[in-house]
């Protein structure tokens, strides 16, 4: 167990390198000087110069990468004299907009976004996988053929269109819950929760929809195994031979996907919170595409691709929790 958890994490470590590299060299090869935009229209060559060197722009690419590699673990300085500027670790740079860490922007946005994903991850996983082992034991019947047709239609909703519904009907509408505003879980639960149970709905309608789909056919196809056969032989009840032997062995696809969806959420959810006006991560990633705020879109993209990576390692290792045919 030791050898693989050490084989794995090297691997994290490459892809998370190769990321980088490959976001960094994106950035280099476009044609934007953000030296350029930060000096403004009336710009002499000598202040634009200074500007670059500040940024280190004026380093060859490799140079670049490097420093920001290194800078993550051991903090940098940009800049000379007294324009100099320290980054302490872990440092991913400066943000070209407002000059303010880009560790410290992902800090302060990182909990709407965890909050966001971590409420519809618990929804929709309750909401898909009752439905999909709903259908599953009644196949081929009225509930089964209902609960699919509803869960295609769920899945053919936008997340935009569905955010749109329901913040109609629920806010402008009846005026039953207020505009999302985010409001930390310490300092009133009740509050958090009734602010971001609109985006949580928003996010668990679709992903909802396509857990049931994926929990069904999995249900189908462990409870023809024929260890089902002998655990009803047995005697066993009924909830134990669905629960403890068919479920938890169809569960290990719905891992997988599981591990990415929350990975990916939360780095930020683009779409929701720019709708529903929550400041988390995946806002701030879009008004950094906007702006061309190139330490900020690598900060966000490093910071997405190693919650997608230890995501799939947890998930890898809760295989073997959950079936035990995986420990061998």
């Amino acid at each position: 167990m030791i050898l693989y958890l050490g084989r794995r994490l090297l691997g994290v470590a490459g892809v998370l390198l190769a990321i980088a590299a490959v976001t960094f060299t994106i950035f280099y090869v476009l044609p934007s000087d953000p030296a350029a935009a930060a000096c403004g229209k009336a710009c002499s060559d000598e202040r634009l110069e200074a500007i670059r060197a500040h940024m280190g722009l004026d380093a060859p690419l490799w140079r670049q990468f490097t420093d920001f590699v290194t800078g993550i673990f051991t903090g940098r300085t940009t800049g000379t004299g007294q324009y100099a500027l320290r980054c302490d670790f872990p440092c991913l740079g400066y943000s070209y907009e407002n000059s303010e860490g880009v560790w410290d922007l992902l800090v302060d946005r990182l909990p709407v976004s965890a909050s966001l994903a971590v409420g519809a991850a618990v929804l929709w996983l309750a909401l898909g996988l009752t439905a999909g082992v709903t259908a599953a034991l009644r196949k081929d019947t009225l509930t089964d053929r209902a609960l699919m047709v509803g869960a295609v239609a769920a899945a053919s909703l936008p997340v935009y269109f569905t955010s749109v519904l329901l913040i109609y009907g629920f806010i402008r509408l009846t005026g039953l819950l207020p505009y999302p505003s985010y409001v930390p879980f310490t300092s009133d639960p009740a509050s958090w929760a009734a602010n971001l149970l609109l985006p949580w709905l928003a996010l668990a309608v679709l992903y909802a929809a396509m857990y049931a789909r994926q929990s069904r056919g999995s249900m189908i196809e462990s409870m023809a195994e024929p260890y089902i056969r002998t655990a009803r032989a047995k005697g066993l009840p009924r909830r134990t031979v669905v629960v403890k032997h068919g479920l938890r062995a169809g569960m290990t696809p719905i891992l997988t996907v599981f591990g990415m969806d929350l990975g990916g959420l939360l780095a930020g959810a683009v779409i929701t919170e720019s709708l529903f006006g929550l400041p988390g991560v995946g806002r701030l990633f879009y008004g950094a595409l906007t702006t061309g705020d190139q330490p900020v879109i690598l900060g966000v993209t490093l910071l997405a691709a190693t919650f997608i990576v230890v995501a799939n390692l947890a998930v890898d290792l809760l295989y073997a929790v959950v079936d035990p045919r995986v420990r061998y």
